[in-house]
């Protein structure tokens, strides 16, 4: 690896992201983390699960195009699969990694399922923590679904009123998501609201937000052929976490992409929703840590 730890800022594609060595000294098979969202960013993970990681394995945070602490393209539209894709084949250039091991997390998950699609000779192993399949449709109905089992009261009757109207399913889910409040998505994403409310904290604390751009321009730029139907040609060793809880991306999912895939197993949490490295943060380092420094 070219880099030292320390933060950088490196243009990539005409835009400049931000990227983060921890864990250098470890001389592992770097281990380059992507996030979420889509747009997310790294801050919860960099001071929760991944100050751990990196004290055994050489981590490599980066965030994507108009994400987080990375700078926002010129146009709103200027998002694709491909484009993010291009990213990170730049990024393991400027840093001269030859091999890498991918830990994605929610969206993280699918861009490094499409990662590794794109360049199997460069990726070592995969860690999927609750992956989303967002070009299908069961991911609308899996986040329809997770609402209407935690809405209460008038938002739980708005919700039955417009899963009702004849609209379009994506429709639909746009307009779930315009109702809802912020005590409604923290019982989304977590089973422990405790957790949820220190994961709040640290959003607050970071004052990064998401615009949405990325999600919306994604999905005006679909791939010509959806993760789904490519899954079959993924081989690498993958580690697939998903709490039973998972309100967000779903258990649904991860066991579609666990049964597609050729080289994965699947580890469950029975006490975690869609961040199990918060919810149960001791497991989910174990598990992770332990397939990641077994020899192939």
């Amino acid at each position: 690896m070219k880099f030292n730890n320390g933060e950088y800022k490196l243009s990539i594609n005409g835009i400049n992201h931000w990227v983060k060595i921890e864990g250098y000294e470890n001389k592992t098979i770097p281990l380059i983390l992507i996030h979420g969202g889509p747009g997310g960013n790294h801050y919860n993970f960099e001071r929760t699960a991944g100050r751990i990681i990196s004290k055994e394995r050489t981590v490599v945070y980066y965030e994507q195009r108009g994400s987080g602490r990375s700078d926002k393209p010129e146009s709103a539209d200027d998002y694709s699969i491909d484009l993010l894709v291009s990213d990170f084949r730049i990024l393991k250039d400027l840093l001269e990694i030859e091999k890498a091991d991918l830990l994605g997390y929610s969206f993280g998950g699918e861009l490094a399922l499409e990662i590794a699609y794109a360049f199997p000779n460069n990726i070592n192993k995969l860690v999927l923590s609750g992956p989303s399949l967002m070009y299908s449709n069961i991911q609308y109905l899996v986040q329809l679904q997770g609402f209407m089992s935690v809405a209460k009261g008038s938002l739980l009757e708005r919700m039955e009123t417009i899963l009702k109207e004849n609209k379009s399913i994506e429709e639909k889910y746009n307009e779930v998501w315009s109702n809802v409040d912020t005590k409604t998505v923290d019982q989304l994403l977590f089973e422990d609201q405790s957790v949820a409310e220190q994961n709040r904290l640290l959003w607050n604390k970071s004052g990064l937000q998401n615009t949405g751009q990325m999600m919306k321009a994604l999905y005006k730029n679909p791939p010509q052929v959806p993760l789904l139907h490519r899954l079959k040609k993924v081989g690498h060793e993958t580690l697939l976490i998903t709490g039973i809880h998972d309100r967000n991306t779903g258990l649904s999912v991860s066991k579609i992409i666990d049964r597609e895939l050729n080289n994965s197993s699947l580890e469950l949490f029975f006490n975690s929703a869609h961040f199990p490295e918060m919810e149960e943060t001791e497991k989910f380092l174990r598990l992770t840590l332990e397939f990641l420094n077994t020899e192939d």
